[in-house]
């Protein structure tokens, strides 16, 4: 006699096989999210890191995420800034603990490197001291994802950064390009032009020069392909990809380069950011006098 049952028990054997196969993939997404720095709740420090004894110079290279995180540009900088500072003899602390902003903290340091720094990494009471710490004249370099847009903080992204972000190509990720470097600016004068790269290229949703801010350097967006997923990422003939301003009594430099670890291994790029630090810092010339002096927005 046929068994009906037995037909039953394989198709729920095969449902759950199914059931099971799903399951697994959904926890590898999800895993992937998460360890690429997404699906996660943010975390605020509020006890600031022990920091050794330092001497000035001094350096502080904030590399915290609370969104993507850049695995490969993340701690290829952090060496590259290590490397700089035996070089120049330049302190340099390096930490993801974001409670380091606050004024005592920050008197120790001459600029703050926040290397691909993604999300909302700082309390209110943090993001006061940063701001009132630049403001009176800290030096600080942002350095690409540093300028995306996860983070929902508006003095930080309309006044600091000084351009919104809104996209880079996609799924075409890396392309090579060629950028402009602004003439008459020491930061950039030596470098060829034009100077080809391949990166993730940000778009913005408006030139910074509009705002006053000092261009250094552009690309020229007929050598890619500005679109992410046929959404147009042209800006036009101004498509700023370097920049920097004085907010206050202090120096900005925002720097949109350096998604991959290669970046922070060039000689031209890793000279431009010796370059930006000392800017920055106040470590050669007069900090200020080059870049226009820029109105600050709303906290």
């Amino acid at each position: 006699m046929p068994r009906p049952n037995r037909w039953k028990v394989w198709l729920f054997r095969i449902f759950i096989a199914l059931l099971v196969i799903i399951l697994l993939i959904a926890i590898s997404v999800v895993y992937h999210m998460r360890s690429n720095g997404f699906l996660r709740s943010p975390v605020y420090e509020t006890v600031p890191p022990a920091i050794p004894e330092i001497t000035r110079p001094a350096l502080l290279v904030f590399s915290k995420t609370n969104a993507f995180i850049h695995k490969d540009a993340i701690p290829a900088a952090e060496e590259m800034f290590r490397q700089l500072g035996t070089k120049n003899g330049w302190s340099v602390y390096i930490t993801e603990n974001g409670a380091v902003h606050n004024a005592h903290d920050l008197a120790r340091f001459d600029a703050i490197i926040w290397n691909n720094v993604t999300g909302d990494v700082l309390t209110s009471d943090q993001r006061e001291a940063m701001q009132t710490w630049i403001r009176n004249g800290g030096g600080w370099v942002g350095l690409h994802g540093a300028g995306d847009s996860s983070s929902d903080w508006d003095w930080y992204i309309n006044t600091l950064v000084g351009a919104r972000f809104t996209a880079h190509p996609f799924p075409e990720q890396f392309q090579q390009a060629s950028l402009h470097p602004e003439s008459g600016d020491p930061i950039v004068d030596h470098l060829p032009n034009p100077w080809l790269r391949t990166d993730e290229w940000y778009s913005f949703e408006e030139s910074p020069r509009l705002k006053g801010y000092n261009v250094l350097t552009t690309i020229d967006e007929s050598t890619y392909k500005p679109d992410f997923r046929g959404k147009d990422l042209h800006m036009g003939n101004d498509h700023p990809l370097i920049w920097k301003h004085c907010p206050g009594k202090g120096r900005a430099l925002y720097s949109a380069l350096g998604h991959t670890a290669e970046s922070y291994q060039e000689p031209e790029y890793v000279a431009l950011l010796e370059k930006a630090v000392s800017w920055a810092a106040g470590f050669s010339g007069n900090a200020c006098a080059e870049a226009p002096v820029t109105v600050e927005g709303q906290q």
